[in-house]
């Protein structure tokens, strides 16, 4: 039952992206490409050592056909559109799937409260002769391959490529985490001047983003140590990719690494301001305090005057110098004793 309560929900995911497009208009969500003479050429079809790449919107019954067209388990397909799938790496005979989490610019995030960045699944799919790539985001991880910005990347080398794929990946984690470090500091000098809710929102909006790629980072360090403990993509003979797979788990490492610093500085920065905000809202209050204590003293003393005096200033000319003459005294004496009790 809870198998085909899954499948149920996925196909629902599914229907939600589709497109309104009138009836005549194709499908044209999945794309071939090769490389040749150093530039990245697209096909019309399917070939031997080619990269399929899936992008959305998607259709359910063109990701089912897709699925029996290749002999791959459709599951890999609708994992891959779930966000909140966790990276692995499965094998299914001789189809191998890898599921990353790469950040995308949250289109969001100009609402209240809403993170900048956020983490999505990228999906790989190694058969015999293709690797197919499939995410329900347009992903700067993947654009960058298409926009042939990867050196020595060959599709037809699948080794290499998810291997490329790993390390861009972490690349563009680093290049959000500086991203959102410079946002933190800027808000941070806004702070030192004025405390704006909207400058507080700014940096909780900071710290949903951080909360997702240090989850995302330890996922993804997670799956790339136990791809490289079962040799999943048999590369333990070759020092080159094994060097290469090295240095994406330890760039991987320093991504998650910084992620935890950036989020334990922002906790600290937020902490420090509310307790700035309470102490500033406690000074006023002390102020306001001494101010009314201060201003009682006048007001007792000419209160009883008034009421004490029969007939007024033009019976007892001197009445009226008498109660400022002990108002100021009153005044400066309650002054004195806050000062040497360190209350001012």
């Amino acid at each position: 039952m809870p198998g085909m309560l899954g499948k149920a929900k996925k196909r629902l995911y599914f229907c939600s992206l589709k497109r309104l497009d009138s009836p005549k208009t194709a499908w044209t969500v999945i794309r071939y490409y090769t490389r040749e003479k150093r530039r990245l050429i697209e096909l019309s079809d399917a070939e031997p050592g080619c990269w399929v790449h899936l992008t959305p919107p998607f259709a359910p019954d063109e990701l089912e056909d897709f699925a029996r067209r290749f002999a791959i388990d459709a599951a890999f397909l609708t994992d891959s559109l779930d966000l909140d799938e966790r990276a692995r790496y499965e094998r299914d005979e001789d189809v191998r799937f890898i599921l990353i989490n790469t950040p995308v610019k949250n289109k969001n995030s100009q609402t209240e409260n809403e993170a900048y960045f956020i983490t999505v699944p990228i999906g790989i799919i190694l058969t015999i002769e293709h690797v197919i790539t499939v995410s329900a985001f347009e992903t700067p991880v993947l654009q960058k391959f298409l926009d042939n910005n990867v050196r020595h990347f060959n599709p037809a080398d699948e080794k290499r490529f998810v291997l490329q794929l790993l390390e861009q990946n972490v690349f563009h984690f680093l290049s959000c985490l500086k991203t959102l470090n410079l946002r933190r500091n800027r808000v941070e000098k806004e702070l030192m001047n004025s405390s704006q809710n909207s400058d507080l929102r700014s940096l909780l909006s900071i710290e949903k983003s951080l909360v997702y790629f240090v989850n995302s980072l330890s996922a993804n360090e997670l799956l790339k140590m136990k791809m490289k403990r079962t040799d999943f993509l048999h590369i333990n003979g070759d020092e080159d990719l094994s060097d290469l797979f090295e240095d994406a788990i330890i760039d991987n490492s320093q991504a998650l690494s910084m992620a935890n610093v950036y989020t334990n500085i922002l906790n600290g920065t937020m902490d420090a301001y509310g307790s700035i905000i309470s102490n500033n809202l406690n000074q006023v209050i002390h102020r306001l305090t001494i101010i009314t204590v201060v201003l009682m003293v006048p007001t007792l003393i000419s209160s009883f005057f008034g009421m004490n005096i029969p007939n007024g200033i033009p019976e007892h000319p001197i009445a009226f110098y008498t109660t400022i003459i002990l108002t100021g005294l009153g005044t400066g004496l309650l002054y004195w004793v806050m000062q040497r009790r360190k209350m001012l």
